[in-house]
């Protein structure tokens, strides 16, 4: 007996200090790596593509917004025996950007210096994580260096779960000054943003990746971001740029939008949906995968681009068209993964929908990730007007960073070739920068749509919720 209560007490001793030492923080999973982990959008950025066939993929992407018109007509792009189309997190997004969320999150923080492992959990409420959660192919991220802070300190950058950059990158600028890289991963893009704004008064990190359109509101509101206006920011597109005061500047942009199983449509087979409201039609009964909007920033970004098409008025809504849909027996999930890797027959999962809600990259992904085992994508993208949802990644330097300048090199770098030429082939995004290059599998699978939809993000971040509970009701969730 008095062995047992000694080995009760040793017990407990050895927990107290195992708190002690993770000390109230405020981050997850101290991990000690050379590679920034993935974000998103997300999307949230529910952000990164599908997996290769026969490999599963994490992510719930990452999109940005719509606006009101009807659409005819499906833009197919690509190969297929019926009618292809474009590919895509994750995912955000996909690329997506994010990863699906629950009662509790942990923030992961990765160090490209000396690191100790120590883990503690940090409460917050999460939806998914952007754009999309899945891993980049080339992403070198478990890989662990001995390394001490630079000369210069560390920089810490928060982000969500889908942020990633490859190994060379990230030290290219480490090196050049003299700084070592710390990446605090905080959840999807929802839950990440509302832990930095939480920490206004002693922020977390001295730079956030993450914030998308759908919520650009929030964090403009919340001022958590002190105005800062790169070089390079002349030569991105104007209509990327949603902040005057540049608080936010844009880095990634991605589409969400319905993907298709190229096996199950051509002759003899079904015919390919050529609008939104096909998909309300008998013979696409139980066809039709998507995602949550209440839990998913995948399914967030599908409704948007549904309210884009038919409206709010008029004599079919889009809150008529859930209704159609449900009738017509839509499966409804509650993340992209699940949605994807599950449900979908054109992925690893070989699931019963030959449709589901994903993202532009998704079939350039699948070949991209095949490694030659295919010659053409297994999937294809289905974008009729306003049928795609964008979705726009920024980055801002926080307010009460203790290393202003190194964070503005950082917005600087983000912007940079070296970046920019990264982000799709490890984040599966597009880069802002109109010169920056982009694998071929890209380029002839994941054209960008000529007609997204496109909602303003205070528009947004307004009837977020009103719309939400619209879509419940609408569906019986």
């Amino acid at each position: 007996m008095m062995a047992r209560r000694m080995l009760h007490i040793v017990s407990w001793l050895v927990l107290v200090a195992v708190l002690a030492s993770c000390g109230g923080a405020t981050a997850t999973n101290f991990k000690a790596t050379s590679a920034v982990q993935p974000i998103i959008t997300g999307i949230p950025i529910d952000q990164t593509p599908p997996a290769a066939s026969g490999t599963e993929l994490k992510k719930d992407a990452i999109t940005a917004a719509p606006q009101v018109t009807a659409g005819a007509g499906i833009t197919v792009v690509g190969e297929t025996n019926a009618t292809t189309s474009a590919g895509t997190a994750e995912a955000s997004t996909t690329t997506g950007m994010a990863t699906e969320g629950s009662a509790s999150s942990t923030a992961a923080v990765t160090t490209t210096g000396a690191a100790v492992a120590t883990t503690s959990t940090a409460a917050a409420t999460t939806t998914e994580t952007t754009p999309a959660t899945s891993a980049s192919p080339t992403a070198d991220a478990g890989a662990t260096t001995s390394a001490a802070p630079g000369p210069n300190g560390t920089l810490t950058i928060m982000s969500h779960d889908n942020f990633v950059l490859s190994k060379d990158v990230v030290t290219k600028f480490e090196q050049a000054n003299g700084v070592a890289l710390q990446f605090l991963k905080a959840g999807d893009a929802g839950a990440a943003l509302n832990k930095a704004i939480l920490a206004k008064n002693n922020p977390l990190a001295d730079v956030f990746f993450g914030v998308d359109n759908t919520f650009f509101s929030r964090a403009i509101d919340a001022d958590i971001f002190a105005p800062y206006t790169p070089a390079a920011l002349q030569a991105v597109p104007s209509d990327f740029k949603l902040d005057p005061q540049n608080r936010l500047i844009p880095v990634d942009y991605g589409f969400v939008n319905l993907n298709y199983d190229v096996a199950a449509f051509g002759a003899g087979k079904l015919p390919l949906p050529q609008t939104l409201r096909d998909l309300v039609k008998p013979e696409y009964k139980g066809k039709l995968v998507a995602e949550s909007p209440a839990t998913s920033s995948t399914g967030l970004a599908f409704m948007l681009a549904t309210i884009a098409t038919f409206g709010e008025t008029g004599s079919y809504t889009w809150v008529d068209y859930w209704k159609d849909l449900h009738k017509n027996d839509v499966q409804i999930v509650d993340g992209w993964d699940t949605a994807y890797n599950k449900n979908f027959s054109g992925s690893a999962g070989k699931g019963v929908q030959p449709i589901v809600v994903s993202y532009g990259t998704s079939p350039a992904y699948e070949l991209d990730a095949s490694a030659g085992k295919l010659k053409e994508p297994p999937t294809g993208n289905m974008v009729p007007p306003n049928g795609a949802f964008r979705q726009i990644e920024f980055v801002g330097v926080l307010k009460g960073s203790k290393h202003v300048d190194l964070a503005r090199k950082w917005v600087d770098y983000m912007l940079s070739a070296d970046v920019q030429n990264d982000v799709m082939p490890q984040m599966v995004v597009y880069p802002v920068v109109p010169s920056a290059t982009l694998p071929d599998v890209y380029k002839q699978y994941a054209p960008v749509p000529q007609q997204p939809a496109v909602i303003a993000p205070d528009v947004i971040a307004k009837n977020r919720d009103r719309w939400i509970q619209q879509w419940t009701d609408a569906v019986g969730q």
